[in-house]
């Protein structure tokens, strides 16, 4: 049963003409998806729905074709045609009684339109402003532009509720979205009516907004979402102008939602933010209107929830990654379930795939973007097969997962852990500077199996493949992960690097098993991910001399994509990390390193008294390899099946190997589909000729 202190939870909300069931907010979210996988997208949302929430919200929807931030991976409300689309996601999310919402967005000068080439529109003529500079201009909108802008919004509206949707949500945060660009004077520099005083900066948003009301705001629920500070300066649209702006308005929109700065301060990872980060900004802003307020702060505890509302900070809570994380939150809580709930771990692992223009990944939902490509559910296994039992070799995140998913089918599943914990990787990672919460993927499956009574666990147990042979298992699932390289093979060096047999060499297995080097250390980091970062902070509090030494033309560059590229760079200067970027390491010496330039070769010398190499990682497959080769002994073992998987298989990001663990769990004892697709996917259909 649910404990009373979270009912405030679960009281209705109403916004405008429609309510809420509940105080769970899913605020818009990428996907990935966009106009490309529907299905796939609004099957997300219908697990979410299942899963309690009161309110669910599409991601980004373009609403005219001249404006598009990207080419495939928004949502599109261009004409009549697309309504069909976005209709099933509105279905699918009012399915259990949450209210539909769809954002609408008009994107100015964040659209370079690459799709459509027309030519973009801003507030201000300028150049386009996104993650990749494309080297585009908007011009500026004239007066008819405005009214045509205006038209096409009540047009929106109207596909909208035609659709199905009961709740709009006008785009202005994180940078993006015509509404924030009218209010900032960053981006606002016009000398009209629409320009100058926040009177006049704010005029739009109350003509679109008025305009909305007079056609759907006798049925839709109208919100507007705004950045809390644009975190840029004088020019910015800063939190003390929000609350005058608010406060202005105060009964403007039927809800405002609020969420800070650009979309790097608001969805920073668990490494530079904490929940609820957000606080300070959001407080006392309820009491400037009589309309409900809602924020986001990477919420995972019901508590900070509860007294986020108790407080009078916030009406609703909203939530993005923790929706992801786990689409059944609410359920959890109001069933008392609050153990169960797969906590965020703020790795944004989820943003990757919009940033990379492809389905997203979750590192704790696994299913996340295949609920309707494969048909997984974030609480239902399949059956199970005709087999009764699987020895896992390996607890990291990989072998965890799969042995969470096989018992839940109903196998009895033995663990076989050659340390004295589980977690592998994870376990090990968590220690890292700024890390500590990425040991939610390792507490959460250790704590489902330890209720499991056909799970067992044993340790201080490193199988080789005569014992294996020997156990009687009918599954052999191997996920003993990888190791990192001392050698430097990764993308520089495609074979060993040279270096000299006096240089002590260091790599992340080492430091993470507290031998961490002094003096003058340099890390060489051609992965790009994470760790080369993590440790050049973890040398510095240990009192290192620390040069970074990258081919790239960033640190920890792939962290681009997770929104904190930005914030890691930051941290190593205040930490007095010495940073050199496009350099390589030619070769290790004595008592120094040659790094040379990506770009012209040029060597310089680098003094140094240990080298940490970020590189590659191999995979532990020696048992794998060594039971392969004696395949013929399978059957008189009685082992039906033996399978390398995760990082032992080809190594990756934690989301990939917890992924690979699902995957093994789901697909023992299926059907061979032969060539046949494992997923499914929408095609384009072909126009008449």
């Amino acid at each position: 049963m649910r404990d009373p202190r979270y009912d405030i939870l679960f009281e209705p909300l109403p916004i405008g003409p429609v309510t809420a069931k509940n105080r769970f907010y899913q605020v818009p979210h990428c996907n990935g998806g966009g106009y490309r996988d529907p299905s796939a997208a609004a099957q997300m949302r219908a697990t979410k729905a299942e899963g309690g929430w009161g309110v669910i919200f599409t991601e980004q929807c373009e609403m005219h074709h001249t404006s598009e931030i990207t080419p495939f991976i928004e949502l599109r409300l261009w004409e009549d045609k697309d309504i069909p689309q976005i209709a099933r996601m509105a279905e699918k999310m009012k399915s259990h009684g949450a209210l539909a919402g769809i954002q609408l967005a008009y994107s100015g000068i964040n659209g370079p339109n690459l799709y459509t080439k027309e030519v973009p529109r801003a507030v201000s003529p300028g150049p386009i402003i996104t993650f990749t500079n494309d080297p585009v201009q908007a011009r500026a909108l004239d007066k008819q532009d405005i009214k045509d802008l205006r038209r096409w919004f009540v047009n929106a509206a109207k596909r909208s509720r035609t659709a199905g949707f009961d709740l709009i949500c006008l785009y202005g945060a994180h940078g993006f979205g015509i509404f924030q660009h009218f209010l900032s004077r960053a981006t606002n520099q016009r000398t009209d009516e629409y320009g100058g005083s926040l009177e006049n900066r704010a005029r739009f948003v109350r003509e679109v907004i008025e305009d909305l009301q007079n056609e759907v705001g006798d049925t839709m629920g109208l919100t507007l979402r705004l950045s809390l500070d644009e975190m840029i300066g004088d020019l910015g649209f800063a939190n003390s102008e929000v609350r005058d702006f608010i406060e202005m308005h105060a009964d403007l929109p039927d809800m405002w939602d609020l969420a800070h700065g650009t979309w790097e301060d608001c969805s920073g990872p668990s490494r530079f933010k904490e929940e609820a980060a957000q606080q300070d900004l959001v407080m006392g802003i309820k009491a400037l209107t009589s309309k409900p307020v809602v924020g986001v702060g990477r919420f995972t505890s019901p508590d900070v929830m509860v007294r986020q509302i108790k407080s009078g900070i916030l009406d609703a809570i909203g939530c993005a990654r923790p929706s992801i994380a786990d689409p059944f939150l609410p359920k959890k809580i109001e069933e008392g379930r609050i153990e169960d709930i797969r906590e965020c771990i703020g790795c944004n692992i989820c943003i990757t795939g919009d940033m990379t223009m492809s389905i997203s990944r979750c590192t704790q939902n696994p299913t996340f973007m295949e609920e309707w490509r494969k048909g997984w559910h974030p609480e239902r296994m399949n059956a199970k097969g005709s087999s009764s039992n699987v020895l896992v070799v390996g607890s990291g995140p990989a072998g965890l997962e799969a042995a969470w998913a096989l018992c839940r089918r109903g196998y009895d599943v033995a663990i076989a852990e050659a340390g004295t914990e589980l977690g592998g990787r994870v376990a090990k990672e968590c220690r890292l500077p700024g890390l500590s919460a990425w040991g939610r993927v390792k507490d959460y499956r250790e704590y489902q199996l330890g209720q499991r009574a056909n799970v067992e666990t044993y340790f201080d147990s490193e199988l080789d493949a005569e014992s294996i042979l020997e156990f009687g298992f009918e599954n052999v699932a191997i996920a003993t992960g990888a190791s990192w390289r001392r050698d430097g093979v990764s993308r520089q060096h495609m074979a060993p690097m040279p270096m000299g047999g006096v240089m002590p060499i260091y790599t992340p297995d080492d430091l993470m098993a507290g031998r961490v080097p002094q003096g003058r250390v340099v890390i060489y980091d051609d992965d790009h991910y994470y760790m080369g970062g993590v440790l050049a902070e973890l040398c510095a509090q240990h009192g290192a001399k620390v040069t970074l030494v990258t081919p790239s033309a960033y640190v920890s560059d792939w962290t681009n994509n997770t929104l904190e590229q930005a914030a890691i760079h930051k941290r190593l200067v205040e930490a007095g990390v010495e940073i050199v970027l496009n350099r390589g390491v030619a070769r290790i010496g004595a008592d120094h390193v040659v790094t040379n330039c990506t770009f012209t070769d040029i060597e310089t010398p680098v003094e140094a008294d240990a080298v940490v190499i970020v590189a590659s990682r191999i995979g532990n497959d020696r048992v794998y390899q060594d039971l392969k080769a004696r395949e013929a002994e399978w059957a008189d073992g009685g082992i039906r099946s033996v399978k390398l998987f995760g990082d032992a298989e080809a190594a990756g990001p934690i989301a990939w190997a917890t992924y690979a663990g699902h995957r093994y769990a789901r697909d023992l004892d299926g059907d061979d589909i032969g060539d046949a697709l494992p997923f499914r996917r929408e095609i384009t259909e072909l126009a008449a000729e």
